[in-house]
């Protein structure tokens, strides 16, 4: 019963922006619950793990081929982690070259929060450069920041607008002319599957959210995993252990594969093995055509949503979109009062879960809405009523909107309050 009171996407739409909260098929779990998987035990032989080993080599190489990267390593855990591992690996690259000097990492203002997290934790300065009036990458503002001091581009394509950055080509060219390298973070890597790969656009190194992209559970704390791959120049660096394959007695051997110039490893042992028996039963359920039918299917969702919507709320920037949206509450808050975060909070008295608000936040009264190519038209269509609804209310009864949510067995709570004494335990 108490499961029932929450929110999981097997119940309902879970809208949220940039997460890519997809539902996850059920062959997945089985497969990962095999229990020559499940219950391998990481301190087990390489003769005994055998099955194991040659799922993560044969992952890394379908991976490599859907990015367009010469080498993956999974051993991340998190996107985040891949971000840090990838500007180890830039740092480790430089410094080999002796170009110690190369220290700042730009940014666009559109980034996940974790890029510039990850680069000042790898011990970058980090410089911002704000997005131009269409969305997108100003690329005369990049050149004028490039230079000698430059490491390293991040680049969200899509970007957080859910805008597919149209200058990619001539952003690499100016990246690589001044010696730095173009890093894509693949957090939003679902609708180019099959469509078009990172390696092709000219990025040097990407990562993969294997809970966004390729159906791991995704939410709740974890546990994700974010692979993280490179071209050729970049390889000795990526962080292990990798698996190898050799032959061993005539017959192939998979082999942990420890690499001199490493960046070493990130943790215990070696990544979320769940998620990558999952992850691989999903691209090969899939295939190549199902992949690319993925892709396509996301941004239709996405336009479709968005032609629906932007009459009744502000639409920034108009797109064509790829797998996500982000409408604003300007017009309802200048009207009525009523905030993003209400109409969020009354989407929840719809069974439907809130998108992504207030983020990013270069659109004011951001929401982030972001459909996947999981859900049916029927969906669509009854979330397109609802959020036309919920717009009339706002006009009609700002205050039930405001007061919202109604139907919830908890209603509106202190945020400020729960955030700072945060309480995990049920009373006894």
């Amino acid at each position: 019963r108490l499961s029932t009171l929450n929110h999981h996407i097997d119940r309902g739409m879970y809208p949220l922006g940039s997460c890519t909260m997809k539902y996850n098929p059920k062959i997945n779990e089985i497969t990962a619950a095999l229990p020559g998987f499940a219950q391998l035990h990481p301190l087990q032989t390489e003769e005994s793990s055998q099955g194991a080993l040659e799922l993560i080599y044969n992952l890394c190489e379908l991976l490599e081929e859907i990015a367009g990267m010469n080498r993956v390593s999974v051993a991340p855990v998190a996107g985040a982690q891949s971000e840090f591992a990838a500007l180890l690996m830039v740092k480790a690259y430089f410094a080999k070259k002796g170009e110690r000097s190369r220290d700042e990492v730009i940014i666009p203002d559109a980034a996940h929060g974790t890029n510039p997290a990850s680069a000042a934790l790898a011990g970058y300065s980090v410089i911002t450069i704000p997005s131009g009036k269409d969305g997108l990458v100003d690329v005369e503002g990049l050149r004028k920041r490039l230079g000698a001091k430059t490491a390293c581009f991040m680049l969200t394509n899509p970007n957080t607008l859910g805008l597919f950055e149209t200058n990619i080509r001539e952003i690499a060219d100016a990246v690589h002319e001044a010696g730095g390298l173009l890093y894509m973070d693949g957090a939003n890597l679902n609708p180019l599957l099959g469509i078009s790969r990172p390696g092709d656009m000219g990025f040097d190194l990407c990562h993969f959210n294997l809970h966004k992209t390729f159906s791991t559970p995704h939410g709740g704390g974890g546990p994700g995993s974010g692979a993280v791959g490179c071209k050729a120049a970049l390889e000795e660096y990526l962080p292990g252990p990798r698996v190898e394959r050799i032959e061993r007695k005539g017959k192939p051997y998979f082999r942990f594969a420890k690499k001199p110039n490493s960046v070493g490893r990130l943790h215990q042992f070696y990544g979320n093995f769940g998620m990558f028996v999952r992850a691989y039963t999903y691209i090969l359920s899939q295939g190549a055509e199902g992949l690319r039918d993925i892709g396509e299917t996301a941004i239709l969702n996405a336009n479709y949503l968005m032609k629906h919507l932007q009459d009744h709320y502000d639409l920034l920037y108009p797109g064509p979109c790829q797998h996500e949206f982000v409408l604003s509450a300007q017009k309802q808050k200048k009207a009525t009062g009523v905030r993003a975060s209400d109409i969020s909070k009354r989407l929840l008295d719809y069974g439907i879960h809130a998108p992504t608000t207030y983020f990013p936040l270069l659109v004011p009264e951001a929401l982030m809405i972001e459909p996947t190519e999981t859900e049916t038209l029927e969906t669509l269509d009854r979330f397109i009523e609802v959020m036309k609804t919920i717009a009339r209310e706002s006009e009609e009864n700002p205050d039930m909107v405001k007061s919202a949510p109604h139907t919830t067995p908890i209603g509106r709570v202190d945020e400020a309050k729960a955030a700072r004494e945060l309480v995990v335990t049920w009373p006894e």
